[in-house]
């Protein structure tokens, strides 16, 4: 796990010490993901430089430094991430080349051998892990950009002056002679709609993010005329879907537990490789807690696990989390926070993120990697379980929905939402709290008057997708909202990038995975643990276990109105019923009540109608209009504010 940076810049003529000087100076923008060597390797005819940040985990020796050479002189290569079947990769690379001269353990150098072997798509189409990778290549004097199946390590791309640069981060790029930064406002609006820039685009013209499972070979004359080959897609989750469902699962449910249960213990197995100290984030949900339970039946010794509490009861899981430690067996340790050290950790967000990013368990999944990267370098966690085994609620409330209302005429669903927003969210949380022991568990979900508005804003849809779109929406109509700001299409938008999946549910588990998974889930994960030197790894993105999951039925996850139905009974064979049967929490913090409260003052600050109008990236009246809501109390409309704030900080910092 580490972080690289460097350009090609066939115009600029520099020196080999010039551009080690330079690659140097954007490498070590990346020192917090990369704490333990430096490196830099440069061909000055070429105007290539690469630059690497080390966090060593494999190989502690200095045979695993970067920018690393293969074996034939041919390639080279910067990488930040972990390939888990490396050493089966060592194995064949023996068996098929009869080599045996290795420098090192590491899974960098078998990755140069795989590919000086296979070539590069096909050697990328053999690696089980997450990774993100510049390659040079000297004979045929080509760049290759490539990254993982689902996108759990980054890589920005794009254009500064005559030269390309790329990097793990944006601050690596920033650093790059004649760096302007213009804002793109189209990425804007796509961040106020979703609550962070999906890929392809990233928040300044010009500059993008390779999608997940994407590579890019650049030649000389690409980069002089500042041309951007074609993409090639060396896996395709779309594929993966279709052709799984087509072919079925030949067994019977009981057949699908176990071989999912041997499928994650396997890829558990290859992630608790480590030469580091290694542990696991614990919530005490279904997904971490059979991580943990799967990890614990494999190790000889107490797995080290890591939980954060807070005081309001309504946010808190560690209770849960101590419970499931406790039946396993974990060397587990706890860490409760107040709110005042919680909000310590916003002014950090802006420099941890690069670009504007506004899911607010940002916070929480901080303080958590904070806490282990005291005890271990690397924690397993259980992120990629709800894409894959249907865990949103929105999963059981979309195709619920849908079948209630698709066939109501559009005229009268408008009518239903008035009915439904009558009363404001804290009304109808009192309502249903009074009620709540009377209500089955399944639907006593937090915060249900914020669930029935944003069900009302979406009652009109055309169409299922649609339906979906308003769901994971947070400002409806970002267009109206930011000045100049015409929505680029993204996976969502365009049906030409949909699957043929004949369930609702499985279409929305799909675009999850494409979209909220890779731009939201693992962006936030892996700039809130690197930005601390911890590695997280995620079990549930093997690619075995994503090609099983899109194998199975469909009722064979949302089961009784509850969705991971298959999960859940890999999970009970390790773990009581009752110690994680509970509603869906989420990992969040009570930023609506810290709005009207501590935060107050500082959101006020930044949502100034002298500043907005000052600055002319926004409209202001619908901002005002919806702080002033959320100050009295009528609505509760933290996701919309959180988004426009998070910007101006961020705006504030770069």
């Amino acid at each position: 796990m580490c972080g690289f940076a460097g350009f090609f810049d066939v115009g600029a003529r520099r020196t080999a010490e010039e551009g080690e000087c330079l690659v140097t100076t954007m490498a070590n923008r990346l020192v917090h993901r990369g704490p333990d060597d430096l490196g830099v390797w440069v061909d000055a005819v070429a105007g290539l430089a690469l630059g690497h940040r080390r966090l060593s985990i494999i190989d502690l020796s200095t045979g695993g430094h970067q920018p690393m050479v293969s074996a034939c002189g041919r390639y080279v290569i910067t990488y930040n991430g972990e390939i888990y079947n490396f050493r089966e990769l060592r194995h064949e690379v023996e068996v098929d080349a009869g080599f045996s001269n290795w420098r090192s353990q590491s899974d960098t150098e078998v990755m140069l051998a795989a590919i000086s072997l296979w070539g590069v798509e096909k050697a990328l189409q053999r690696f089980i892990g997450m990774f993100a990778f510049a390659l040079w290549d000297r004979e045929q004097r080509k760049l290759y950009l490539a990254r993982d199946r689902m996108g759990e390590k980054p890589l920005y791309y794009g254009w500064v002056g005559g030269a390309l640069v790329f990097g793990s981060e944006l601050k690596a790029l920033k650093v790059f002679p004649g760096w302007t930064g213009s804002l793109d406002r189209g990425a804007m609006a796509l961040f106020l709609r979703h609550n962070y820039v999906p890929a392809p685009y990233s928040i300044y013209q010009n500059i993008f993010k390779l999608p997940p499972a994407s590579m890019l070979e650049f030649k000389s004359d690409d980069v002089a005329h500042r041309n951007v080959p074609p993409l090639c897609q060396y896996w395709s989750l779309r594929r993966v879907a279709e052709a799984g469902l087509a072919q079925g699962y030949g067994g019977n449910a009981a057949d699908a537990v176990d071989e999912l249960e041997n499928l994650l213990s396997e890829a558990i197995a290859g992630q608790m490789v480590s030469d580091v100290p290694l542990g696991a984030f614990l919530s005490g949900g279904i997904d971490s807690s059979t991580v943990v339970a799967l990890m614990q039946a494999q190790s000889p010794r107490p797995v080290k696990t890591f939980t954060i509490g807070f005081h309001e009861a309504s946010y808190n899981e560690a209770e849960c989390a101590k419970a499931v430690a406790k039946h396993l067996g974990t060397e587990h340790t706890e860490l409760y926070v107040t709110a005042r050290e919680a909000m310590d950790v916003i002014p950090l967000l802006p420099k941890l993120y690069d670009e504007p990013f506004a899911d607010s368990s940002q916070i929480p999944t901080y303080l958590v990697s904070r806490l282990a990267r005291q005890h271990v370098t690397v924690s397993l966690s259980g992120d990629g379980g709800d894409e894959l085994f249907a865990g949103y609620n929105r999963y059981v409330w979309g195709r619920s929905i849908w079948r209630q209302i698709g066939w109501v005429p559009r005229p009268l669903r408008h009518v239903m939402a008035m009915v439904a927003t009558a009363a404001s969210p804290s009304s109808l949380d009192r309502v249903f709290h009074a009620i709540s022991p009377l209500l089955p568990r399944k639907i006593r979900y937090a915060n249900p008057g914020d669930k029935i508005h944003k069900l009302a804003e979406i009652l009109a849809a055309e169409r299922p997708e649609a339906l979906y779109l308003g769901l994971v929406s947070h400002w409806k109509h970002p267009d109206r909202v930011v000045r100049g700001g015409v929505e680029p299409a993204t996976v969502l938008t365009d049906p030409a990038q949909w699957a043929n999946l004949p369930d609702f549910v499985q279409r929305m588990m799909y675009l999850d995975a494409l979209s909220y998974l890779p731009d939201d889930i693992l962006a936030k994960v892996d700039r809130a643990s690197m930005g601390v030197s911890l590695e997280s790894r995620i079990p549930f993105l093997d690619k075995r276990v994503i090609e099983f999951s899109w194998r199975i039925p469909s009722g064979w996850n949302t089961r009784d109105g509850q969705g991971k139905w298959l999960l859940r009974q890999v999970l009970y064979r390790h773990v009581p019923k009752a110690l994680v049967e509970r509603p869906k929490m989420g990992f969040g913090v009570p930023i609506d009540v810290w709005l009207r409260g501590p935060l107050r003052e500082w959101a006020e600050d930044l949502l100034a109608e002298r500043k907005l109008r000052e600055q002319e990236f926004f409209e202001v009246e619908p901002i005002r209009q919806k702080w002033a809501e959320h100050l009295s109390g009528r609505r509760n409309w933290q996701y919309y504010l959180w988004d426009v704030l998070m910007f101006q900080a961020w705006l504030a910092e770069n």
